[in-house]
């Protein structure tokens, strides 16, 4: 639908600034091609145990700071 859209108005483009249109598409083309590579060969990020024994977490960690007590 939409590819038929562009070469309607394309076709209504001189000569000279069809070849701008056909610049500007391959410069799209390889470069969304290059995103595509470069997300394929991203690294997947960690989930839950990815530090395993590297964070600890104090036990009053959910109690209220003692600076804060005064509002409480």
């Amino acid at each position: 639908m939409i590819e038929n859209a562009i070469l309607k108005n394309v076709e209504k483009l001189p000569e000279s600034v069809k070849r701008s249109v056909l610049d500007y598409t391959e410069f799209l083309v390889n470069r969304y091609a290059a995103d595509a590579a470069q997300t394929a060969k991203a690294p997947q990020r960690g989930g839950l145990g990815i530090w395993p024994c590297q964070i600890w977490m104090s036990d009053d960690f959910d109690e209220p700071l003692e600076d804060l007590k005064d509002y409480m």
